[in-house]
């Protein structure tokens, strides 16, 4: 590029065809060489070329267009003359030209193929006398373009003269802006610039910018050829090491080594931290001592990383029915579980990526919480992985110890996806509510990373020392009861209960699942022993006393051994047991079946409980000896009941203050309330609604209804507040034969969750106030018990005036 003096503006002609610029334009007097392709782009330079060899160069404002007209072409440019052109084999113009004037196309003028247009001469402004800050910009510049040439920029020696010898500002702006790289945009603005004092402050601060990326791509550079050198001086020093390991015997098993453990990262996918550590650690396993105690803590390190299934994970089963079908097979009833992993996989076939929830399975013992995350796992065609938290006190179980310490390992978590071999094994995490803490450290505080879908893509364990995405683990947890939970903890997972089974269900599950499991385990057959549903129920009923179904399978395996011992012994087997034959092998029923009162007694009131094992009906006795009216509770009750208890007898105390003789009852009376089975600890507030009605009856003298059992708080102005357990304490009434229950209103939802078939046979009430219940639950004194004569009738009508009740 050089720069040759040209003719004055004044010599320019009015009307110049138009050469569009793709590549942003030529600045005056400067010399550059263009190509032209394009019919219109050809005639232009042909008309030129017939005159007197100039054109007006305008850049494109839309460099994409093909053939831009004048509306995509800028308004200020740049008058050209041609000093050469040369046309080159493929059809195209290349031309060297020289910038001469600043111009306006003021008016675009129509007529053959080239366009043309009408110009008006931007003149150069002269300053009459250069300020001290526009010499220090001039000198500047001069400096910059000589730096910018030592940084390494092709700039030729002839630039560098010239610019020594340009006395004139704008001209020295041109000739240093010509040799930067400008967008498009920043060259336009320059052309449009006429000050030449703006357009030194312009092309100054365009100068700065490359003089500075310049300098940091030689410091870069600079870098790079460190790094390069000193990986070169490390190539030939590990050369030298492997040499002398060679002639003492010991460097081909560690050579060995390195590129297995090469080969396992490439093969797992490891993450690029990863693969930094295993590099670092690698290089320490080469410089030490074979048999030394720390290379034997690398090459621990170094198994253990490249272990771990980085990015081996197995392709997920997103069959629906398939799922569901798998679900069903192992296990009977759990419909909302069953149905809350069916739409996870839903979710999971619309957006794979999408992060995979914690669920955590509330219930009590026996109930299949463990056992369905086996079935998940199947349904999904992931690995299982079990992690038992019961009893873990060490935050280390978890993440692992620090590798300083002697016999370190990664934790828990880590060693289970290890052990799985697939970064996304259904992960299960058994009895989380028995977790401790202690000086060691909270496990649930080092599981809150683990379990949080917007931390645990970056988990870090002790050991490991870098990150490990466990987003893609479906984390399930187990738990018995959830007030142990920390709240934190419990706040990033979602709960799904599973209430105890119903006996319909156990029989249900027993004829399914336990009998013919257990056969097999015994090597016997149907022939040997046959179990109906009669000898199941009465198997459930009677001798076993839980909500699951664990204890149902042992008794069942106790009549498989007692059946195996005879075949062995060649003695008859039982063959098909009826319900009265299991007094024999397994001795009279340890659990009396509950049963409501044979008649309706004066203060005694059937309630129900709820208990880890199900549902319980609970009789309250009441009863008055002379005295002060002072209240004495036995049964091993709890704080709570007690004080349910006084709420409960101040209310009655209230609601009958107006009636003949019940204030002078209380207070000439001392009231004993007693809860039967003293050896078993009772607290809950559930009780309130039973011994308010048991007094209430004391003080009335009219019997409560035998076939009627109920549960709620009461307060002290007689509201009836919502309790828990209701489908337990629902199940255990109808076992033990009542007809009647009754219930908060509040209870309704819970209440109609309950599966028909399993409340068939009982009358749901629903009430709001204590008041309500009196009527429904008291028999007047001249009135037969229901089911005698002329019973059914005054039930019916006492029942009536309860008018705020509800029944279902």
């Amino acid at each position: 590029m050089s720069v040759r003096s040209a003719g004055g503006p004044a010599a320019l002609p009015q009307v110049l065809p138009v050469l569009p610029l793709r590549d942003g334009p030529v600045l005056p007097f400067i010399t550059a060489p263009l190509t032209v392709l394009g019919d219109r782009q050809v005639a232009a330079v042909d008309e030129a070329l017939s005159g007197e060899r100039r054109l007006l160069l305008l850049g494109v404002r839309d460099p994409t267009v093909d053939d831009p007209g004048d509306k995509q072409l800028e308004r200020v440019g740049v008058v050209a003359v041609i000093h050469r052109l040369l046309k080159l084999p493929d059809g195209r113009l290349r031309l060297l030209v020289q910038g001469q004037a600043r111009a306006r196309a003021t008016r675009f003028v129509g007529g053959g193929n080239a366009l043309r247009a009408r110009l008006e001469i931007l003149p150069e402004a002269r300053l009459r006398r250069p300020t001290v800050a526009t010499r220090a910009l001039v000198r500047h510049l001069r400096e910059g373009l000589e730096k910018l040439a030592s940084l390494g920029k092709p700039i030729s020696p002839e630039v560098l003269a010239i610019a020594v010898a340009v006395e004139e500002p704008g001209r020295l702006a041109d000739l240093v802006a010509s040799n930067l790289d400008l967008s498009r945009e920043v060259a336009q603005s320059l052309v449009e610039t006429v000050d030449p004092a703006v357009r030194l402050e312009r092309v100054g601060a365009q100068l700065d910018a490359e003089l500075r990326e310049l300098a940091l791509q030689q410091e870069m550079a600079d870098r790079a050829r460190g790094e390069a050198d000193r990986g070169h001086r490390e190539f030939l020093l590990r050369h030298q090491i492997r040499a002398i390991q060679k002639e003492l015997g010991e460097g081909e098993d560690v050579a060995e080594e390195v590129a297995a453990y090469r080969r396992a990262a490439e093969q797992k996918g490891m993450s690029g931290e990863a693969r930094e550590e295993l590099e670092r650690q690698i290089r320490r396993l080469e410089r030490g001592q074979p048999d030394s105690a720390e290379t034997s803590v690398v090459r621990t390190y170094l198994d253990w990383l490249t272990g771990l299934p980085w990015s081996t994970a197995s392709a997920d089963d997103l069959d629906l029915a398939r799922a569901r079908r798998v679900l069903d097979e192992d296990h009977f009833d759990l419909d909302k579980v069953k149905e809350r992993l069916v739409e996870f996989l839903a979710v999971r076939r619309l957006n794979p990526e999408a992060h995979g929830p914690i669920l955590c399975l509330v219930g009590p013992p026996g109930v299949g919480k463990t056992s369905i995350g086996r079935s998940v796992a199947r349904a999904l065609g992931r690995r299982f992985v079990r992690l038992s938290l019961g009893g873990v006190r060490d935050e280390a179980e978890i993440r692992g110890h620090r590798r300083t310490y002697v016999g370190a390992m990664p934790g828990r978590i880590l060693q289970g996806l290890s052990q799985a071999g697939t970064s996304n094994p259904v992960f299960m995490l058994d009895e989380i509510d028995k977790v401790g803490a202690d000086l060691r450290g909270d496990p649930t505080a080092a599981l809150l990373e683990a379990l949080d879908p917007e931390q645990n893509g970056t988990f870090r364990d002790h050991y490991l020392g870098v990150p490990y995405d466990l987003s893609r683990v479906l984390f399930l947890s187990t738990a018995n009861v959830v007030d142990p939970i920390h709240p934190a903890f419990l706040d990033r997972m979602e709960l799904l209960r599973l209430p105890g089974y119903a006996l319909e269900e156990k029989v249900t599950i027993a004829a399914r699942h336990l009998v013919p499991q257990e056969l097999s385990r015994h090597g016997l057959t149907a022939r040997d022993l046959t179990l109906t549903r009669p000898t199941l129920r009465a198997l459930a009923a009677d001798y076993t006393r839980e909500a699951g179904v664990r204890e149902l399978g042992r008794r069942i395996a106790a009549l498989c051994r007692k059946t195996a011992r005879a075949k062995v012994e060649g003695r008859p087997t039982f063959g098909r047991l009826a319900p009265e034959g299991l007094a024999e092998p397994l001795g009279p029923p340890p659990f009396p079946h509950e049963a409501v009162l044979p008649e309706d007694r004066v203060g005694v009131a059937a309630g129900l409980a709820w208990t880890a094992a199900g549902g319980e009906l609970l009789f309250v006795e009441a009863l008055a000896a002379p005295g002060e009216g002072k209240l004495q509770l036995t049964g091993q009750l709890g704080e709570v009941m007690r004080e349910s208890a006084q709420a409960a007898l101040t209310h009655v105390r209230a609601m009958t203050a107006g009636r003949p003789g019940c204030a002078e009852f209380f207070a000439r009376h001392d009231l004993h309330v007693h809860v039967p089975g003293g050896g078993t600890p009772k607290d809950g507030p559930s009780a309130g609604l039973t011994l308010g009605i048991a007094l209430l009856s004391l003080a009335t003298g009219r019997p409560v209804r035998r076939r009627l059992a109920m549960t709620g708080e009461v307060t002290l102005r007689g509201d009836l507040l919502p309790v828990g357990g209701i489908r337990e304490k629902v199940l255990a009434a109808r076992a033990a034969g009542a007809t009647t229950v009754v219930l908060p209103a509040a209870n309704r939802r819970d209440a109609e969750e309950i599966p028909l078939a399993q409340r068939r046979g009982l009358e749901l009430v629903f009430v709001t106030t204590f008041g309500e219940v009196p009527p429904l639950a008291l028999v007047d004194t001249a009135a037969p018990e229901p089911g005698r004569s002329g019973g059914p009738k005054r039930a019916r009508r006492a029942t009536a005036r309860a008018p705020r009740a509800s029944r279902s």
